[in-house]
């Protein structure tokens, strides 16, 4: 009840999430009526899809990934935001990460993509920026690894998958979430970046 009370916009697409996710998981259909498809967006106009795509995911561990560092960024982030503005930030990082993918993949009707990951990168930078040093654990690690340190990770090796094209996890997406999370706070509160320089400094 505590995070429903402080962060309620959090906590429903956390849960909305992990439900329609693990549906999709146990039932194929759900993902092929949630999943984008840039080739058909542009023909069938299926815009929908820049949403849809973010409640579903490839496998466990893509779903496990992606709602552990939601749970450690987004919580937090909101009390300090406010819920309507972390929900369309959150929105935003989900529709505007899958566009530049869209448009590179418009002319290939056998590309689909899937995920939360542009969403939840778009949280986690926008996090750093009003938190810069928090940390967070990932097991089997055991120490806590930097906020910081665990985005620019991520990002390196979204940007190396994103150069296999294997799968259907979008990492382009990651790398546009992760800009958009940080024009979003630049355009809704630019004083935060002191948080972020006095770390770095």
């Amino acid at each position: 009840m505590t995070f429903l009370l402080y962060s309620p916009a959090s906590t429903i697409i956390l849960a909305v999430t992990l439900v329609v996710s693990i549906m999709g998981l146990r039932n194929p259909r759900i993902i092929d009526r949630a999943i984008l498809r840039p080739y058909w967006v542009f023909r069938k106009r299926e815009y929908e899809r820049l949403v849809t795509s973010g409640f579903v995911h490839a496998d466990a561990m893509h779903l496990i990934f992606n709602m552990i560092t939601f749970f450690f960024f987004a919580f937090p982030l909101e009390r300090v935001i406010g819920s309507v503005p972390f929900f369309l930030l959150y929105l935003l990082a989900l529709v505007l990460s899958d566009l530049g993918t869209c448009y590179k993949h418009r002319n290939d009707p056998n590309y689909a993509t899937l995920g939360a990951s542009g969403a939840v990168l778009g949280v986690l930078f926008a996090s750093i920026v009003y938190f810069p040093n928090q940390s967070l654990f990932l097991f089997p690690i055991p120490v806590p690894i930097p906020a910081p340190l665990f985005a620019v990770g991520y990002l390196a090796y979204s940007y190396w998958q994103s150069k296999q094209n294997v799968g259907q996890i979008n990492h382009d997406a990651h790398i546009s979430g992760a800009l958009v999370g940080l024009a979003f706070v630049a355009v809704t509160e630019p004083r935060a970046y002191r948080n972020l320089i006095d770390y770095l400094a």
